[in-house]
């Protein structure tokens, strides 16, 4: 028996996600943006617990309390006060889960919509091909955070709504992104065989071009959570997205501007928190395409 082992080598071939999270992890700065963006997850999910105050409750004697660092701040409102004495810190807290929960409604939804339409101009005829792009392109052609304000003006304001402007609005980068990489995959030698070899349709996206295709998708769907969270707290600021008294970090801002003279703290920590939420995400989107770069070569 022993003899027999060893013209015998075992190799343990690593699977594709392992390759990605060995070449990801070499890049610090991803890597440190992927445990603040996890610290931010686990805040969302676990806001009932983290938060020491209703985030609607008002303390009428401490309006504009500054924070807990300051002469004048309390330990119990570790971020202070806002103009009507409701807690600033507990309203964070429970806007993270309410911003990152839109924010991901809007890329399931975006997502599932535009890789289907994807899917279907990657193998469709010329015309139907033609008529989804020139909508995509007509899209694409406005800007997509003024294009979600006018949808969400002509529609009507309200959280609903704002979710559906700014998934419509994100559709097309999926849809795009979906048939570039079917279309580069079909012209590939492997594909030509299976097609040559009788493949039905449905196996040779699932089996074959579906799996290697998912590296672009996958850095579609991170830059995309990023501009969800983005545009929703914009539609929040300008009065279009989640109405008072929803603690969503955009209608935290809207509430909170007119006193940043007296009051900087109000709009300055939920500011930071949209901007640290928004540049961690990003570090994680760019680590994971230099990884999924890496590991195609």
């Amino acid at each position: 028996m022993n003899s027999q082992s060893q013209f015998y080598l075992h190799t343990r071939i690593p699977s594709t996600f392992y390759l990605w999270w060995s070449h990801f992890k070499k890049n610090k700065l991803a890597l440190v943006a992927l445990v603040v963006f996890v610290l931010f997850a686990l805040t969302a999910i676990f806001a009932n617990i983290i938060a020491p105050h209703d985030p609607t409750a008002q303390f009428t004697e401490f309006v504009h309390l500054p924070p807990s660092w300051y002469d004048a701040g309390q330990t119990q409102f570790v971020f202070g006060t806002d103009y009507i004495g409701r807690d600033l810190f507990s309203r964070l807290v429970l806007g993270a889960r309410l911003s990152l929960s839109l924010a991901l409604v809007v890329v399931l939804l975006s997502s599932s919509i535009g890789i289907f339409l994807g899917v279907i101009t990657s193998f469709s005829n010329f015309w139907l091909d033609a008529l989804i792009m020139r909508i995509m392109d007509f899209i694409l052609a406005i800007p997509s955070l003024i294009l979600a304000v006018v949808i969400v003006a002509v529609i009507g304001p309200g959280l609903p709504n704002a979710i559906y402007a700014v998934a419509l609005v994100l559709i097309p980068h999926f849809v795009l992104t979906t048939r570039t990489a079917i279309r580069q995959e079909k012209n590939k030698e492997y594909v030509t065989a299976m097609i040559l070899d009788g493949a039905s349709l449905p196996r040779l996206f699932f089996t074959t071009i579906l799996p290697n295709i998912l590296p672009p998708i996958v850095i579609q769907l991170t830059f995309a959570f990023s501009t969800a969270i983005l545009e929703i707290a914009t539609l929040g600021f300008l009065g279009l997205g989640a109405q008072p008294p929803f603690p969503e970090w955009g209608t935290i801002l809207s509430e909170s501007y007119n006193n940043f003279m007296f009051a900087s703290w109000t709009v300055t920590i939920p500011g930071l928190a949209i901007f640290f939420t928004l540049l961690s995400i990003n570090l994680v989107g760019d680590g994971l395409r230099d990884a999924m770069e890496i590991e195609k070569k």
